[in-house]
């Protein structure tokens, strides 16, 4: 396997209508990656957005599935293929309504925690040992409204919690890259009294 190349997936659902939806945080911290680097998304088979750039000589690559949130990992797993990496060089940034709003959590490996997208990527890999960036949108929503909820925009009063968040992952998966993951968890895992 090339170790010199590293792979950042931002989950989401595409389409205008999603954009700016708890679901799809993962979306918003790769765009912020793109951005920072300068770099454009552009269409691989899968089919995924995905673009190519340097951090401190490693090669790292910015991914955003297109077929939907649950059915992310077929998507993946080619990617995984075609770039020659196993799933321990990619990291995973998704939502989690278990955490509070703005959390940020780095794991190593894991269940998915109820997350089907993170589901369906172990049930495609066949394995959980690959790391992931949790970025916590609550969940305050009526029993039987999860899927409106996390379908729908932040609340303003979240604003300023999720920017914070966001800024952290997008600085997270850069030192995931040029220092690993054990650095990375070290040094933005966040814990609130809400947690």
């Amino acid at each position: 396997m090339a170790r010199s190349k590293r792979l950042i997936v931002g989950l989401g659902n595409p389409g205008a209508e999603y954009a700016d939806t708890r679901h799809n945080v993962g979306f918003m911290v790769v765009d912020a990656l793109a951005a920072s680097t300068k770099i454009v998304l552009s269409m691989e088979a899968g089919p995924t957005l995905v673009g190519w750039t340097s951090l401190r000589g490693f090669s790292v690559g910015f991914a955003k599935p297109l077929t939907y949130m649950n059915r992310c990992g077929g998507a993946i797993k080619g990617l995984l293929r075609r770039h020659q990496l196993s799933p321990a060089d990619m990291l995973v940034v998704v939502d989690d309504i278990h955490l509070s709003v703005g959390a940020v959590r780095i794991r190593q490996q894991g269940s998915a925690g109820g997350h089907n997208g993170v589901q369906d990527i172990i049930d495609s890999l066949q394995t959980n040992a690959f790391p992931r960036i949790r970025i916590g949108i609550g969940n305050d929503f009526p029993p039987g409204r999860q899927a409106d909820y996390v379908l729908e925009p932040f609340d303003t009063s979240q604003a300023a919690a999720i920017e914070t968040a966001l800024g952290a992952a997008h600085d997270a998966a850069r030192v995931f890259v040029t220092e690993g993951i054990t650095v990375a968890m070290n040094r933005f895992n966040t814990r609130s009294a809400a947690d």
